[in-house]
């Protein structure tokens, strides 16, 4: 795991760039400290990557139903053969 280094901020210059703030954490991936009087208060820490789909291949497994002989014809023998 990557670890980076935590910025830190003091909490009255959170609090006057708070979106800006929250979105540099989400862009670029490092967290942020927030402090009061030098200490901390808050970590606001990027979110976790969404979680990954999975693949449709298999998605309809177990969805089907067999009804009848599934071996036997669709349908009766029919004469292809071109009328004269």
């Amino acid at each position: 795991m990557v670890q980076f280094q935590m910025d830190t901020m003091p909490i009255s210059k959170f609090k006057a760039t708070c979106l800006a703030a929250l979105e540099r954490v989400r862009k670029t991936g490092r967290p942020l400290r927030v402090t009061r009087f030098g200490k901390p208060i808050a970590d606001i820490v990027p979110p976790a990557p969404a979680p990954v789909s999975k693949s449709w291949l298999g998605a309809m497994r177990g969805t089907g139903q067999i009804v009848g002989d599934i071996r036997a014809p669709s349908s009766e023998l029919v004469d292809w053969t071109t009328p004269e």
